[in-house]
Order: C-alpha cells, then sequence, then structure tokens
C-alpha cells in the first residue's frame, strides 16, 4: 500500500496530467469505474491499474481490477489520500488506470465500412475534441484526423468527455497536404463547413467517400484548408458561430440521416 505522493511510481502517474509528459511517454491516465471498465471491454492496452481499497466500494468495480489483475496488468495499490492526489474528479471511486496512448498511420487507415471520418483544423478546446469522438463514435465514423497545432485527444479532459469513446475510435495526425493527397487516392471528398460557403448542409449530396473538415473553435478552417466542397449551417439569431462539436454533430447528423434513414411502421 502505497501512502505518499513522492512515491517514484505515484510522481510518474501524477506526471500525466500534463502532455510533455504523456507525450514522451506515451500513456494517459483515467479514472473513474465507467472508463476504467470499457478500458478493459474494448481491449485497450492497459499497462497499469490504481486501487484505492479504501474508496473503492463496487463490486463491479472490484471485479474489472481482478479480471484486469488475472489477465497480468499489474496493480497499484495507493490509499485514498494518494488516489485523491492522483485524481481530477470530485469524489474518486477508488480505481484508475495507466494506458498506452495508441495512433496510427494516415496510410493505414480506410473509409471502407465507416460513415466517413473527421478531419479538425487546429482544435484547441479538449472538450470540444472529446465530444467530437464521442459523436463520431455514435454516427459510425471512423475516427479523427488532427491537423495543424491542436489540443490533445489524451488530455484528462477529452478523455472524460469521449465517455469512452477514446478506446473505440482511430486517432490519426497529419497535415493538410497529406490530408489531400491521401484522400485524393482514395477517391474521397473533403466537405468543409464556413459561414461564407453558399450551399446548405442540408441540401448538398454527400459521397460514399468522405471527410468531414472542421475548423478551429476562434477562426474556424485556416486559409488554404483542401475542401472539395463548402457547406453552411444556417443561423436566424444574434449569435455568429456555433460552438464546434455542435456544428460536427449537427452535420455527422444529417450525413448518418441520408444513410439510415428511419423506418416509418405503416
Amino acid at each position: 500500500m502505497i501512502t505518499s505522493l513522492a512515491n517514484p511510481a505515484v510522481k510518474r502517474i501524477r506526471g500525466l496530467a500534463r502532455r510533455r509528459e504523456r507525450e514522451a511517454a506515451g500513456l494517459f491516465f483515467v479514472e473513474g469505474i465507467r472508463l476504467v471498465a470499457q478500458a478493459a471491454d474494448l481491449g485497450a492496452p492497459i499497462v497499469e491499474v490504481v486501487l484505492a481499497p479504501d474508496l473503492l466500494h463496487s463490486e463491479f468495480a472490484r471485479g474489472v481490477a481482478d479480471r484486469l489483475a488475472a489477465g497480468g496488468v499489474p496493480v497499484l495499490e495507493v490509499s485514498g489520500k494518494v488516489f485523491a492526489g492522483l485524481s481530477a474528479k470530485e469524489g474518486p471511486q477508488g480505481i484508475g488506470a495507466v494506458v498506452r496512448q495508441q495512433w496510427m498511420r494516415l496510410e493505414d487507415i480506410s473509409l471502407a465500412g465507416f460513415l466517413g471520418w473527421i478531419a479538425l483544423d487546429a482544435v484547441a478546446d479538449p472538450g470540444n475534441l472529446g465530444t467530437i469522438l464521442r459523436t463520431s463514435d455514435a454516427v459510425g465514423a471512423g475516427g479523427v484526423i488532427l491537423l495543424g497545432h491542436t489540443t490533445d485527444p489524451y488530455d484528462p479532459t477529452a478523455v472524460r468527455a469521449s465517455m469512452g469513446a477514446i478506446f473505440a475510435q482511430r486517432l490519426v495526425r497529419s497535415d493538410a497536404a497529406d490530408l489531400a493527397r491521401w484522400a485524393k487516392g482514395q477517391g474521397a471528398t473533403i466537405v468543409g463547413t464556413s459561414d461564407r460557403a453558399t450551399d446548405d448542409y442540408r441540401t448538398v449530396t454527400y459521397p460514399e467517400k468522405l471527410i468531414l473538415l472542421m475548423g478551429s473553435e476562434r477562426q474556424g478552417l485556416t486559409e488554404g484548408m483542401p475542401a472539395n466542397l463548402m457547406v453552411r449551417i444556417p443561423m436566424v439569431g444574434v449569435s455568429d458561430s456555433l460552438n464546434l462539436a455542435v456544428a460536427t454533430g449537427v452535420v455527422l447528423y444529417e450525413i448518418f440521416s441520408r444513410r439510415h434513414p428511419p423506418h416509418i411502421p405503416s
């Protein structure tokens, strides 16, 4: 039982709260019964389980931890005080996991079998990114391609906002030029959004192979982004823009509704 925040193993895990440490280690920390259980169920590469027995009151969570331990995953037992020092949540549940980050190369991903992919240009807010991952999973998209200087999908805020989709969605880092080449080679259309576009997002035909390209929260798409088709989301209120995650969800569900029309009972 580790009782000190100065313990080297604890300091290593605490360091994963910082992006630099996450990227150097290729790891991230998740906490809470739901997220750890989803990581286990989806076969995420869990490298260590962290337990605080005096905070862990769920038999289900104990079962998840026992299953991982039986599979050879090391278990680190800590005091409730130490776990609280690792936690970013109010009322920590006493279970967490160190998980290996998973990145794919652009040339290794496929459009086949998915609604499409989402490319994000310089997204800055980790909560937005996590929410987009959650929506991408909901509609059956393949994952997210991060372009330019973006926030970290393994940021604790992004991980929580993804509600477990971080373990099911595919992540790629790339740039605009490589995205354009890859899309052309795949025979895919890049659909961008802008308030200056002439086509309403509800009126265009969406091709089978597509990448939805969304811009940053503050500036929208950077000039020179390789969109083949531009659409706009109409607005009639005083606000001049939608939240990035909301706008992405609106367009994704329009595409989803075309592919999966509702069944209306006769």
